[in-house]
């Protein structure tokens, strides 16, 4: 009879601790792709010398896991990665070696166990400031234009490589807009998690092709990511 193959470590049984760590990721960091993300986690915990727990499959790896995918080049100081210990330490230890290797614009601002599955998300709020090619106040009123519209439709790729038509405008939650001399400033919620994403990037892109303008600046911070009701996922 042919002998199953099995992993390594099948029959190793580490006891796990999980632990979730909210960050900063700003500056220069938020041109870090998420691949490289991933890539400066691992080495900052590895450098932190935490007793980290590995999958046990046979691959072993560094189990990390970050709930919510920030874009390239979005700020945030609510970003989440959770990942486990094989070792119950205080909270603020793990965040202190942890937040001695980060990278330049990354900073650890809390850190306990997880409460939320990731599958409880669902929208994220953003800061978004611009400029374009046209005054700032009529950016600000052709913006509330843009939200008066009864339809939004922007072209969103299937699964299946196939294009459909989509309404944004029921999914853009606006909750202050104003202007000063230079820039257009809105908060906007969005929804987010598995069941659809909207980018906020995508908001003002389709904002700018609609009324033909041209952006000069663009600057998107997450501020919040949030489950039903509106309560805090961190």
């Amino acid at each position: 009879m042919e002998k199953r193959l099995e992993p390594k470590n099948v029959n190793l049984r580490v006891e796990r601790f999980d632990y979730r760590v909210v960050y900063e990721k700003c500056g220069r960091a938020k041109y870090i792709s998420h691949l490289d993300l991933m890539r400066a986690m691992q080495r900052a915990i590895k450098r932190s010398k935490l007793p980290i727990w590995y999958t046990q499959g046979f691959n072993p790896h560094i189990y990390i896991m970050f709930p919510l995918t920030l874009s390239l080049g979005f700020e945030s100081k609510v970003e989440i990665m959770d990942f486990a210990l094989i070792e119950d330490l205080p909270f603020d230890e793990v965040l202190e070696r942890l937040d001695g290797q980060m990278p330049e614009g990354m900073r650890i601002v809390s850190c306990g166990r997880p409460v939320h599955s990731h599958t409880e998300i669902t929208s994220a709020e953003y800061k978004v400031k611009f400029t374009a090619d046209r005054p700032a106040e009529e950016c600000r009123k052709l913006f509330e234009d843009f939200l008066a519209k009864d339809k939004i439709e922007i072209e969103k790729r299937t699964k299946k490589k196939t294009v459909n038509l989509v309404d944004i405008r029921p999914s853009i939650d606006v909750r202050s807009l104003e202007n000063d001399d230079k820039y257009v400033y809105m908060t906007m919620v969005l929804p987010a998690g598995g069941s659809f994403n909207l980018n906020a990037n995508v908001v003002v892109e389709t904002f700018f092709d609609m009324y033909g303008l041209t952006g000069d600046e663009i600057c998107i911070e997450r501020t919040k990511i949030m489950i039903d009701g509106g309560e805090n996922f961190t």
